[in-house]
């Protein structure tokens, strides 16, 4: 009479109405095995349609689809589960020779994990972005934070996923992680200006001295639009269409001018103007106000205004205080009513007058003196 090996036994969770249908299929164990990953595969298919018909029915009473995405991976995850399992079990009844089957539900197991891995980084990712929409109970999660976030999740995420590797082979971590610290030591010092970067874009997502879309001049002279903050670097679009790649240590510690900043992002623009002594004021002043009052970019809120700065060399100075929508229209506003102001003082006469300085010549009379009688050349006869 033969016997059935220990690892062709029926197991303990199998309903006694399918004992004997299991000894029976055991006595051929490919056979087994293909039922096992075939009823393995059908039961993961079943659940992931559960989660999602379920996930389906909750989001539907949201206004946006990140918590479907959410579920859908988690739908995913446990399908995905369910599938190994039953892969890992259709290898045991197999039969394999020990060594052959040790390192096979390994092998699996490491891609279980990897693929975790990366199921956990999407769904870190969506939900951070959940979170952020929550403003009133997690502000701190927000656009300008998430990357942060996301990056600290990703890290965690990798160390575990990491760690669990290392027990499925069996590799003790702690002369890993000992190496690791070293290594780590090693790597500071070869890379602290990396390491210097990469800190500081943690402040600076953190901090949002500026943000995506801003108009900034830092204290080298640069100016121009934020169109990436990165974890290494930022950059920026000059008015050029020309991009400028700067290292975040040198933005943390660097002046930035925000021209986006502020209680809003309407940005003032300043034209100096001098008329010539003896111009009627009032004239300038309610000309310069309806000039930019007349052009179409000029906001009408805050009213444009014009302010007497003072007495020049040869000018009556006055400053157009006017504002725009964007800083990016600084220039060409700028440049229109300039256009506009010198055509409008030409016409009504007012001077816009230039520097002049008066040479006076003095004639003491000294020279001629020294010089003697004229024709008389100081000789004896």
């Amino acid at each position: 009479m033969t016997t059935t090996p220990d690892y062709l036994a029926a197991p303990s969770w199998l309903p006694n109405g399918l004992e004997g249908v299991w000894t029976l299929l055991a006595t051929y164990p490919p056979v087994l095995s293909a039922v096992v990953l075939v009823v393995g595969l059908l039961l993961a298919v079943v659940v992931r349609g559960f989660v999602l018909f379920w996930a389906r029915k909750i989001s539907a009473r949201t206004p946006t689809d990140l918590d479907l995405k959410l579920f859908r991976i988690v739908a995913n995850i446990a399908g995905m589960v369910i599938a190994y399992v039953a892969l890992v079990s259709a290898v045991q009844v197999l039969g394999l020779p020990e060594g052959l089957e040790r390192n096979t539900i390994r092998v699996l197991l490491s891609l279980l994990v990897l693929q975790l891995i990366r199921s956990a980084m999407r769904a870190s990712h969506i939900g951070l972005e959940i979170l952020g929409r929550v403003r009133d109970r997690y502000q701190i999660v927000e656009e300008r934070t998430i990357p942060l976030f996301d990056l600290i999740v990703t890290v965690i995420i990798i160390a575990f996923g990491a760690y669990a590797l290392l027990q499925v082979w069996d590799i003790n971590a702690t002369a890993w992680l000992a190496s690791a610290g070293v290594v780590g030591i090693a790597v500071g010092f070869a890379a602290r200006d990396t390491l210097a970067n990469l800190f500081a874009g943690f402040f600076i997502i953190a901090d949002a001295p500026y943000k995506l879309g801003d108009y900034v001049v830092l204290g080298s002279g640069e100016r121009g639009e934020v169109t990436k903050v990165g974890i290494r670097s930022t950059r920026l679009l000059t008015r050029d269409d020309v991009e400028i790649t700067i290292p975040n240590a040198e933005m943390a510690n660097t002046k930035v001018i925000n021209e986006s900043g502020g209680r809003w992002i309407k940005f003032r623009i300043r034209i100096k103007v001098g008329v010539a002594y003896g111009s009627d004021i009032d004239q300038v002043v309610e000309l310069l106000e309806r000039i930019a009052a007349n052009h179409d970019t000029v906001c009408r809120d805050p009213a444009p205004r014009v302010r007497m700065r003072g007495f020049g060399d040869s000018s009556l100075d006055f400053e157009l205080l006017c504002w725009v929508n964007h800083p990016s229209e600084r220039g060409v506003v700028s440049h229109e009513l300039y256009m506009k102001i010198y055509k409008e003082l030409n016409r009504n006469g007012i001077e816009i007058p230039f520097p002049q300085r008066d040479i006076w010549v003095r004639d003491d009379g000294k020279k001629q003196a020294a010089e003697g009688p004229a024709g008389g050349d100081g000789g004896e006869g």
